[in-house]
């Protein structure tokens, strides 16, 4: 399949730019054998079964976007990308001359030099700090990494987080999980939904875009995940017992399929996955996902293409451009069951 496969004509002005005043007033586009109805994301309580397993994605997104100078003075960014060891992290800059091996970069309380050129312009720099912890410095002056389609200026960006968000190593959100409220969560473990917590650090390899024109070429960057023997043992559970596993987003979806082994069976551990889920994917763990709407040709959207159809996937995002739902990290959502 061609990039161009996952292509859909998007108008500009349905990419949210605000959260909506309630993280659960979004609209929800059921789709349930092949059938499209128009909810509201709090009927998920009633479209959920008792005995159904919900897989969520608890990583956190932290302040790591930073500005600051270069040697010359000139003004540059970087992003955290991921920590390697105690001083040293993978990160993006920008302009990337900037970056050169050996160059200081220069942040409040931060010094990073430039030690090693990696793959996909990342570098590798060395951090220098006094005093407090990194985590309480970027907490002072990082920023939040919002996606370039976030123009707006934000107001309250600790929205750009789950309810549920609790392992920091995110550069961007899990989306799928904004939706969610404790009073919902609540509701459903009322009703019997179980729910098992996932770790995946979203990173690059998430939201790249595909350059190659034939997608097998596109390469996608590892990221962490970890699935502890609890969760894994109430997946296992749920399957067995002929119940739904529901993952909420492609980060808890990915996952799973790269943490099962080939019987559907998910192994608890932790490590690095660079799993590329497209069309045609046999899936071995979930029954249901819950996402938001993609970016035209995304990886994202070629993973939802593979769990239900290109033709169906491309239908069911038309129709949403026609009924005037909102898209990206603060729209709507959709749940395929």
């Amino acid at each position: 399949m061609t990039k161009s496969d996952f292509f859909y004509e998007l108008p500009k002005e349905l990419i949210a730019q605000q959260p909506l005043a309630e993280r659960d007033g979004s609209r929800l586009m059921y789709i349930n054998e092949g059938k499209i109805s128009h909810r509201n994301f709090k009927d998920i309580v009633d479209l959920l079964d008792t005995g159904d397993c919900i897989v969520i994605n608890d990583s956190k997104v932290f302040p790591a976007r930073l500005m600051g100078k270069s040697e010359n003075g000139g003004a540059v960014e970087m992003l955290l990308h991921e920590r390697l060891n105690e001083r040293q992290w993978s990160v993006l800059v920008k302009p990337g001359r900037k970056a050169r091996l050996g160059k200081k970069l220069f942040f409040d309380k931060i010094t990073a030099t430039v030690k090693e050129i990696i793959e996909d312009g990342l570098r590798v720099v060395s951090l220098e700090y006094e005093g407090e912890s990194l985590e309480k410095i970027l907490e002072e002056i990082g920023e939040m990494p919002l996606p370039h389609y976030i123009e707006e200026k934000q107001g309250d960006t600790s929205r750009y987080n789950t309810v549920y968000a609790q392992n920091s190593g995110s550069i961007a959100v899990p989306t799928a999980g904004l939706h969610f409220t404790a009073e919902i969560m609540g509701a459903l473990r009322k009703k019997g939904v179980s729910i098992a917590r996932v770790t995946l650090h979203v990173g690059i390899g998430t939201f790249r875009p595909v350059k190659e024109n034939d997608i097998t070429k596109h390469h996608m960057h590892s990221e962490y995940c970890q699935i502890e023997p609890a969760a894994a043992d109430l997946i296992n559970q749920t399957k067995k017992s002929g119940k739904r596993v529901i993952a909420v987003g492609t980060t808890s979806c990915r996952t799973l399929e790269a943490r099962a082994d080939k019987n559907g069976v998910v192994q608890s551990g932790a490590g690095k996955t660079d799993i590329f889920i497209y069309p045609p994917y046999t899936f071995k763990v979930i029954d249901g996902l819950l996402t938001n709407f993609h970016l035209p040709e995304s990886t994202l959207i070629m993973l939802v293409s593979a769990f239900m159809g290109r033709e169906a996937a491309l239908a069911a995002y038309n129709e949403a451009v026609r009924e005037r739902y909102r898209f990206f990290s603060y729209g709507d959502g959709m749940l395929v069951l």
